[in-house]
């Protein structure tokens, strides 16, 4: 299958600043991270970080740490990591010491990581009710529940019970307006079975065969799917888990030859570069695109989330407060700085009103499906090894640019199994595989974009 290429117009962001993403995007106001944890100790001699590098100095703290950590966050208002820990008494490695000096606020904390997981199980065990879900906030060092607009009369009951159960100050619970469901739209899109999918994400099988990422349960909707409605399939379904350890799948172009780019559409003609697959970090600023709301941007507010939809449990999310939208399930969730985040699962509420919306970590899809975002086949450089070549970076690695030719769409991959029993499926990336002209509702997902060296192989997605 041979595709046109699309020109597109350079994006640049600058980390850590104003977004300016296309003439008809958003201009994204950097999001702050509340602070509703208990109050620190002692002057702070945290060091200002970028969001990126609070990343890594929390992953390597994590280690350093041990039994002693208790989760971190990103504080985006002081652009401060801060690390909670318990039980210091007995640091004689002096290792709170050494987190300090590394440049982290250290916050002590009465929850320890084990604590909280245990309490999460006694959830799964006890609450596993139709419209709740629950993750670790560690800014509050509590378990955050919430529960939709469903759940009422013994099963609100039976989930305040279970929560009163797990001891004071362990958890909090929230209503929310609207009610959790996978986000599902009809419409132009990818098409499969009768699903309308978003695709999330380019990448590598295992062996070597180009293939993208999407929403699992787009994949357990239809095993096909095609970029135009009742077109010729262009990618088959390779693995897919939905419900239970994730929300994800891995679909093969039918096409071999396909060469697929490593950015995302945020519209207007301009594309953000990605460099690899990132870890989700509370507190941190991110973005969505999806075909019915566009580019919308928010926080990460809680990590290992559960999410009991109608089609059963769901576990291993990221929560965010990022608004979506049926139809913008599948889509990329990225950073300002290139990494590739996650894939829309699903959500209450909708871009008005607000909400929750809960991903699917890319590094765990990755895992699972043995893929690797990048055109490995083609020679280029693996996401993640702190090189990028053909794409435009500053060499301060401050600021990405676009900047390459796209290709056509293969479409997008997304929701299926809704809770109104449509069995439609979520988004799309839609450029016209054949003529490489946008489709109307979507962008071109990059299956035509020539192999140059260095590209990471994401979608463009909307």
């Amino acid at each position: 299958m041979s595709h046109k290429r699309i020109p597109k117009r350079k994006a640049a962001i600058a980390v850590g600043g104003v977004a300016a993403l296309g003439a008809a995007a958003l201009l994204l106001p950097q999001a702050n991270a509340s602070q509703d944890g208990g109050a620190r100790g002692g002057a702070s001699t945290a060091r200002t970080l970028e969001a990126g590098d609070a990343d890594d100095l929390a992953a390597r703290l994590s280690k350093l740490l041990g039994d002693a950590f208790a989760g971190s966050y990103y504080d985006s208002a002081n652009r401060q990591l801060v690390v909670n820990v318990t039980d210091v008494s007995g640091d004689d490695n002096n290792v709170i010491v050494q987190a300090k000096k590394a440049g982290a606020e250290v916050r002590e904390v009465d929850n320890s990581t084990a604590e909280l997981q245990a309490a999460a199980r006694t959830l799964r065990t006890k609450a596993t009710i139709p419209g709740t879900a629950w993750a670790v906030d560690p800014r509050t060092n509590k378990i955050l529940v919430t529960a939709d607009s469903t759940v009422t009369g013994t099963r609100w009951d039976r989930l305040e019970s279970t929560v009163d159960g797990l001891g004071s100050g362990m958890a909090t619970v929230k209503k929310s307006a609207g009610t959790f469901r996978t986000f599902v739209s009809g419409g132009d899109a990818i098409f499969g079975g009768g699903a309308r999918c978003s695709l999330g994400f380019n990448v590598t099988a295992g062996d070597g065969s180009p293939a993208f990422l999407t929403a699992g349960h787009c994949g357990v909707a239809a095993q096909q799917w095609s970029d135009a409605q009742n077109g010729a399939p262009i990618a088959t379904v390779d693995q897919a888990t939905f419900p239970g350890n994730g929300d994800f799948a891995l679909v093969k172009y039918d096409d071999p030859n396909t060469q697929a780019p490593s950015d995302v559409n945020v519209g207007g003609g301009q594309s953000v570069q990605i460099l690899q697959a990132t870890e989700a970090t509370v507190g941190r600023q991110v973005f969505r695109m999806g075909s019915t709301t566009g580019l919308h941007d928010g926080q990460v507010l809680g990590l290992d989330a559960t999410v009991n939809y109608p089609e059963g449990t769901v576990t291993g999310l990221i929560q965010t407060d990022v608004c979506a939208e049926p139809g913008d399930s599948g889509g990329s969730l990225f950073t300002q700085d290139g990494g590739a985040v996650g894939l829309t699962s699903g959500g209450s509420g909708d871009c008005t009103s607000g909400g929750e919306t809960f991903f699917q970590p890319v590094t765990t899809a990755l895992a699972a499906t043995g893929a690797t975002l990048g055109d490995a086949g083609a020679g280029g450089q693996q996401a993640g090894d702190g090189q990028q070549a053909g794409n435009d970076q500053q060499a301060g690695g401050d600021q990405i640019g676009g900047g390459q030719e796209t290709g056509a769409s293969a479409g997008d991959g997304s929701d299926a199994g809704s809770a109104d029993g449509s069995g439609a499926a979520g988004d799309q990336s839609g450029a016209d595989a054949t003529n490489g002209r946008a489709s109307g509702t979507g962008h071109a997902s990059g299956t035509g974009n020539a192999g140059r060296s260095g590209r990471s192989g994401l979608t463009d997605t909307h």
